[in-house]
């Protein structure tokens, strides 16, 4: 018969409040590394943020930190601008068809006919040989 591996049972450790305050302090001041302090002590990485959420004033857990790369924050930046520059250009534009509206309504009342409505304007279909021809 093909014997078992017997299960291997660690034991449970418990580590003081002094001792997992020293450990913080020397996380905050940069001393030891999260990786470090999990190797040297054989502690779990969740144990270890668990202690810095719990024991660092400067650490709050659901804290999100983003940290972006130089490009990324430039890239960002760049398309923002591009964005406000966009809205610069409509906004320009939506003035621009205000005035034309504005124009035709005080020409129609001038005039005493609609001009929208009179405009006639044929298409083009961008060859150039209605020109050409000349008209019908």
């Amino acid at each position: 018969m093909k014997q078992q591996p017997q299960l291997e049972i660690k034991q449970r450790r418990v580590f003081s409040e002094a001792f997992k305050r020293e450990k913080v302090k020397d996380l905050v001041e940069k001393r030891i590394s999260v990786k470090q302090l999990c190797m040297l002590y054989q502690v779990s990485r969740t144990s270890v943020y668990s202690w810095l959420y719990t024991y660092s004033p400067h650490h709050e857990q659901k804290t999100n930190l983003v940290v972006q790369m130089e490009s990324e924050a430039y890239k960002s930046q760049m398309l923002q601008q591009r964005v406000a520059e966009l809205e610069r250009v409509i906004g320009q534009k939506q003035l621009e068809l205000d005035f034309l509206n504005k124009l035709f309504e005080i020409g129609s009342q001038e005039l005493g006919f609609d001009i929208k409505k009179n405009l006639s304007t044929k298409l083009s279909s961008g060859t150039g040989a209605e020109e050409a021809r000349g008209p019908k």
